[in-house]
């Protein structure tokens, strides 16, 4: 009785194992968890497998598109964001990523179309009124800079003082209380 049992148990877990089958969400969690490590292939191999998986997972895209922009591939990062926005497009994170990945390649107006979809979902996200005045300085339209960077900051965000004191050079003003 002991042997049979003891095979029953090998028998189980061997089985247990072998039919396991790795879901969207896992592939993601396993992918995040490469991101911490700083194994950015083995994360982008996991957030491809979860899309192979599952075509329409909004995240799996956004999240290899952080990555592929992390890395400087823009062009890569760009396509998933967009893809994330289609199976998503009330995720405004994915929007601020997408313009962040624009403004990188210096697309501007693009960019600031992209801030300002984020910001219409999500009218308290100050990272994209930072991120929309960066690129609104970047197309030297220096009044809707400082209007941008004056919300993001009472949003809460840090301002670069560095990034204050360019602004003030290049805009000719200096409008205080940033």
């Amino acid at each position: 009785m002991k042997l049979f049992r003891n095979g029953l148990i090998v028998s189980v877990l061997f089985l247990g194992t072998c039919a396991y089958a790795q879901t969207v969400v896992d592939y993601v969690d396993r992918g995040n968890a490469y991101y911490k490590q700083s194994k950015y292939d083995k994360a982008i191999a996991d957030y491809t497998q979860a899309i192979d998986i599952d075509p329409n997972f909004a995240k799996a895209y956004n999240n290899r598109g952080v990555l592929y922009a992390e890395q400087g591939n823009y062009s890569y990062a760009i396509a998933d964001f967009t893809m994330a926005i289609a199976n998503n497009p009330n995720d405004a994170q994915v929007y601020n990523n997408r313009g962040h990945a624009l403004a990188r390649q210096d697309k501007f107006s693009e960019a600031i179309a992209d801030f300002t979809q984020a910001i219409k979902i999500d009218p308290h996200y100050a990272k994209a009124y930072y991120n929309r005045g960066l690129s609104y300085y970047n197309a030297k339209e220096y009044d809707k800079a400082w209007a941008d960077i004056h919300k993001a900051r009472e949003l809460g965000s840090f301002i670069n003082p560095g990034f204050i004191e360019e602004l003030k050079k290049a805009s000719g003003k200096d409008p205080g209380g940033i």
